[in-house]
């Protein structure tokens, strides 16, 4: 793969991970309508790190609160978390649905759902939801008030991620508007549940390279570094305008996209659908 490649499917990455517009979608179909072949694990690797390191970095304070707070110590000075010890546990709780779907279906997602013509379907499936969740949601609560019915609610839902095309953080922003969170409060837990989930992915990815006679040392070339690079930086932008925008903002703006986009996936896809 191209630097150019690299830094494009980085960028991609970074932008669409973090915003409720499927971040799986925009890789696949870019790869797919521009004839790249992405289907490496050095390049699966390279995504799910640069993920990481871009939650880790932009909530590195409130891990380090929510870790201490959660073994009992005193660490930090967020209000919203203070007023949630149990916040690592309830995260430890919302992680479990992605990990058993994951292990159930990982197959199925990396080949029999990875088509445009699922992702165009739940493209605009999701965005109805998200639709749904603006509207119906009160959007009263913080941080401070994430229960254990919160902490499932969103991990079912995050699970559904597992899907092409669905958005993690699509689905459970959704999730926690429809528990009445703030939109703000939905996207910051969403991105701090995220983390296990992508750590976890990360992991596996590296164990699969080894079984396959790779090592770490085959992973540290040029291209990898700078994939890994865009997408963190990348990512750690978006997550701060992302946030600072739901402050003030609707998911509107981000429902009309999916549904259009989806729209036209699904039409591209009838298209060049072979007679």
């Amino acid at each position: 793969m191209s630097i150019l490649q690299v830094i494009l499917l980085g960028f991609v990455q970074g932008l669409t991970e973090f915003l409720p517009v499927s971040s799986t979608a925009h890789l696949y179909l870019t790869s797919y309508f521009l004839g790249w072949q992405t289907e490496s694990l050095d390049f699966d690797i390279m995504l799910h790190l640069g993920t990481l390191l871009a939650v880790l970095i932009y909530f590195l304070k409130d891990w380090l609160q929510i870790v201490a707070q959660g073994f009992g110590m005193r660490f930090g000075y967020d209000q919203e978390l203070k007023h949630n010890q149990m916040l690592l546990w309830l995260l430890a709780i919302g992680s479990i649905p992605i990990g058993a779907g994951g292990y159930l279906f990982n197959k199925q997602a990396e080949t029999v759902w990875r088509t445009p013509m699922v992702m165009g379907i739940m493209l605009i499936a999701v965005g109805v939801i998200m639709w749904l969740a603006e509207e119906w949601s009160r959007k009263l609560r913080d941080m401070g008030s994430l229960n254990l019915t919160d902490a499932v609610s969103i991990g079912l839902a995050q699970a559904l991620a597992i899907i092409p095309g669905c958005s993690r953080s699509g689905i459970t922003i959704s999730a926690g508007l429809f528990r009445n969170l703030t939109r703000e409060s939905a996207a910051r837990f969403s991105f701090l549940l995220s983390t296990p989930a992508v750590g976890g992915a990360a992991l596996k990815a590296l164990w699969d390279i080894h079984k396959h006679g790779g090592g770490l040392h085959a992973l540290l070339t040029m291209p990898f570094l700078v994939g890994v690079t865009v997408s963190a930086l990348t990512g750690c932008i978006v997550i701060a305008w992302f946030l600072q925008y739901l402050r003030h903002s609707s998911l509107r703006p981000f429902v009309y996209y999916r549904v259009i986009f989806g729209i036209i996936v699904l039409a591209l896809a009838l298209i060049r659908r072979p007679a």
